[in-house]
């Protein structure tokens, strides 16, 4: 049979390359051994170097924490007391406007006798002497009231309306209401006098 072309190039093929050779095993294991304690040395490493780093960031953390405490104790014992120290200045000027307050009621009163007072010539010749002595009588009682009123301190004006609200509060309402008429009108006149 005659050989054709094909037939012939497989003949003729190139002699295959013997296989590269592979190490031998015994001298691999050292290195694979070696390499192998190097990379659980250098793990072992990490890891520690990762528990100091912990305990130095809870460290400091700490630290961190007790800074804070203590401003907040220091801020909060600031508050405290300038918030007493309020309170006490609130005390005074409440007692101060309760003294101002007493003082200016002593003084109307008074006043409002001085023009029952003054009044009572006239009611004696409109309507009678007796009328006038009404008048008078009531003049003098305010002007007592206001005398006795200045006198005391607020402690003891405060124990006196408690024990008069409780033996006539229905007088002691009555009173509120014309007093707080009167003040109405006193200052909404004051105030119109200014404008």
């Amino acid at each position: 049979m005659a050989k054709t072309p094909a037939t012939s190039a497989k003949t003729t093929a190139a002699p295959k390359k013997p296989a590269a050779r592979k190490p031998a095993a015994s001298k691999a294991a050292p290195k694979t051994a070696a390499a192998g304690s190097e990379a659980k040395e250098k793990f072992a490493k990490a890891i520690e170097e990762a528990k100091a780093g912990v305990q130095a960031l809870t460290s400091q953390a700490q630290d961190k924490a007790g800074e804070y405490r203590q401003k907040a104790t220091t801020q909060s014992e600031a508050l405290l007391g300038d918030a007493k120290e309020y309170g006490v200045q609130a005390k005074e000027k409440a007692a101060e406007l309760a003294r101002e307050g007493k003082s200016k009621a002593s003084e109307a009163i008074s006043g409002l006798g001085q023009i029952v007072a003054d009044s009572a010539t006239t009611i004696d010749e409109k309507l009678g002497a007796k009328y006038g002595d009404y008048a008078r009588t009531a003049a003098r009682t305010m002007q007592e009231g206001a005398a006795k009123l200045e006198a005391k301190d607020l402690g003891e004006l405060g124990t006196d309306a408690k024990e008069f609200v409780k033996k006539s509060p229905g007088l002691a309402v009555g009173i509120a209401a014309v007093a707080g008429f009167f003040f109405a009108r006193m200052f909404r006149g004051s105030s119109n006098n200014d404008s």
